[in-house]
């Protein structure tokens, strides 16, 4: 035999909004849509600004969400500094929350990591706006997400992987020809 149990308005009430809450973190917890490129706007150290809409047709594509003071960040292009030829398929966007009137922590970066010789290399800050920050849901740098020729997502990393793993990931979305 089942029990009916019944409940006061007010506890009615509070086990609806406890369900709603539940339903709300739930989806505050489910991991954002990251499939395509992120329509981002950035200044370059040279003061002049570079959009998605700049990004060269049928090129892989290679974002880094970085910090220019991050040391994970100036490990992970230590490492990869031996390696640039094995990116030079793919377009490398390395974008920084840096404030606009800290430019000179972008071009600090540029110059250590010489940078300016890549030309597939693009260096700049979102500032303020923290939209490709919020895009990925950025917790920690750097964070790195490789497109294929479409713009289509081949993986994401929440952080620093090998270079190995690096080159192997920007290699398959080179050979994407869907």
């Amino acid at each position: 035999m089942i029990k009916t149990v019944h409940l006061s308005p007010m506890k009615k009430l509070a086990l609806i909004l406890s369900l709603i809450i539940v339903a709300g973190c739930t989806q505050a917890q489910t991991k954002p849509d990251i499939e395509h490129i992120p329509h981002f706007k950035i200044l370059k150290a040279d003061s002049t600004y570079f959009s998605y809409t700049d990004l060269k047709k049928d090129k892989p594509v290679m974002i880094i969400y970085f910090s220019p003071d991050c040391g994970h960040c100036q490990h992970m292009m230590y490492e990869m500094k031996p390696k640039m030829k094995e990116f030079s398929n793919a377009q490398i966007v390395m974008i920084t929350f840096t404030e606009y009137s800290m430019l000179k922590m972008i071009k600090d970066f540029n110059r250590d990591f010489d940078l300016a010789k890549y030309h597939n290399f693009i260096v700049g800050t979102e500032g303020h706006t923290q939209f490709v920050q919020k895009y990925y849901q950025v917790t920690s740098t750097p964070y790195i997400a490789v497109y294929d020729n479409k713009g289509t997502l081949v993986k994401a990393f929440e952080k620093a992987p090998t270079i190995s793993n690096l080159i192997a990931t920007v290699k398959k979305a080179s050979a994407k020809k869907a």
